[in-house]
């Protein structure tokens, strides 16, 4: 294991990476920006390092920076939690050539499964359903394409190769429209990512988001963790999740988590990883993988038990998995919330200083935060400020934990979406488990 790691990254996974370093003994080391010094997991880090002014693009964004504090402070490793650089090929390779090890996937990886096509190319062949597409880049040819989404069957959708995010992606419901489609996607594509490539996949209507998670270590083994229901969603970013997703049978779970453990060791996979699919008429459809540790982990932890960072520092520090797949058992149902600083009817981003916080507890309640009283959001990141989970046996009590704990949770002098959450857990169609990746928006009015 490691004596000395890097935690290149802030907020929540920065403290659940600092929290597991101390479970396994290891020495961390808190890079951040001007703007956080006083965030917790920096006050908690055996040495911290002060790596830029507050945009990330001067600070958690800057590679040589993050690289420099690895070096004067003599870690080993550094880990890059999610956003920022944690899916950043060229970063992954950066640490290695200098002489540290990337707690995630190699460069290479990342690269591959970065590019949609490339991903879904590699899913194809190691036997993980994808959508019907094009199967590769659209071309410059207009009658090809036409014919191409003929075949596929409107509507359809055309994605850039290297977006995310829910940007570069337009949806076409008729012939007329596609052209000017697919236009419009690759300039927007060619500005925001850098590359123009862009593919056509059809449209599902009305789908589920649900993933499988995955580890995989460099001795040839992978497993599953079963699978996650991460469908209530606004604008492309996830609001609510839980596992194991409704209606979801064990053999179907079995089937589609084998597969997805199958391809990590088919592409030389290596840590922790979600495939993304969506779901629909009880298939499965591959869009997407990432190549780090999810927003969403904790509530796989709850239901397997399994400490998904810890692994990941096993991984890399050269040990072989902790599990086999017959270990792996699911117990119970577990629900989390995001908690953003943000107005619950605008969304407007609420960033200030927080009077008073009081988190909720009791039995099956875990809480992944950062605040405090007293402390300051800052306006320069990601508004969210921590996440609720509740367990529970079955899947009613789990969401009868989830909304005593919302009404026990006290943010003031922000903005929270406290009170969104309370009205999605109390909505009857939630409650009955299964709704679609638009529902949310539909029911918002969006």
């Amino acid at each position: 294991m490691f004596d000395k790691i890097v935690i290149a990254n802030r907020g929540e996974i920065a403290l659940r990476i600092l929290r597991a370093c101390r479970e396994l003994g290891v020495k961390t080391v808190a890079v951040h920006s001007t703007a956080d010094k006083d965030l917790k997991h920096v006050r908690l880090a055996d040495e911290s390092v002060c790596i830029g002014p507050p945009p990330s693009s001067a600070s958690y964004l800057n590679i040589p920076a993050i690289i420099s504090a690895a070096e004067v402070t003599d870690a080993e490793a550094i880990h890059p939690g999610y956003g920022f650089l944690s899916e950043n090929a060229d970063f992954a390779e950066r640490v290695e050539e200098s002489g540290f090890t990337f707690i995630g996937p190699r460069g290479e990886t990342i690269r591959q499964m970065g590019d949609k096509v490339a991903a879904i190319e590699a899913m194809k062949k190691a036997g993980v359903p994808t959508v019907p597409g094009s199967d590769g880049p659209l071309g410059s040819d207009d009658e090809t394409n036409m014919m191409l989404a003929r075949r596929i069957g409107y509507p359809i959708i055309i994605k850039a190769a290297g977006g995310g995010g829910g940007r570069g992606m337009r949806v076409v419901h008729a012939e007329g429209s596609l052209l000017n489609a697919i236009s419009l996607t690759k300039s927007e594509a060619g500005s925001f990512f850098g590359n123009d490539m862009v593919y056509m996949e059809k449209y599902l209507e009305n789908p589920r988001h649900i993933e499988i998670q995955v580890l995989a270590d460099t001795h040839g083994n992978a497993i599953h963790l079963g699978e996650r229901d991460c469908s209530m969603q606004r604008r492309h970013q996830k609001v609510v999740e839980e596992a194991p997703a409704p209606g979801i049978s064990e053999e179907l779970r079995n089937e589609i988590g084998g597969r997805c453990a199958q391809a990590c060791i088919d592409i030389g996979y290596r840590g922790a990883g979600t495939f993304e699919f969506l779901y629909e008429n009880g298939e499965f459809y591959f869009i997407e993988m990432n190549t780090r540790v999810q927003v969403e982990h904790p509530v796989t932890e709850m239901i397997t038990g399994v400490d998904i960072v810890r692994e990941q520092l096993l991984i890399a520090s050269g040990e072989k998995l902790s599990y086999t797949q017959g270990q792996i058992q699911i117990r119970g149902h577990a629900v989390e919330c995001r908690l953003n600083a943000e107005d619950p009817v605008s969304f407007m981003p609420s960033p200030g200083k927080i009077e008073r916080a009081h988190m909720a507890g009791g039995l099956g309640i875990r809480v992944d935060s950062h605040i405090y009283n007293g402390y300051t959001v800052p306006p320069h990141y990601d508004s969210m400020i921590g996440k609720l989970i509740a367990f529970g046996p079955s899947r009613d009590t789990a969401l009868a934990r989830m909304r005593t704990a919302l009404d026990e949770t006290i943010i003031e002098g922000i903005k929270t979406n406290i009170a969104l959450h309370r009205k999605i857990i109390d909505d009857a169609n939630f409650q009955l488990g299964g709704t679609n990746i638009h529902y949310l928006e539909k029911k918002l009015g969006l």
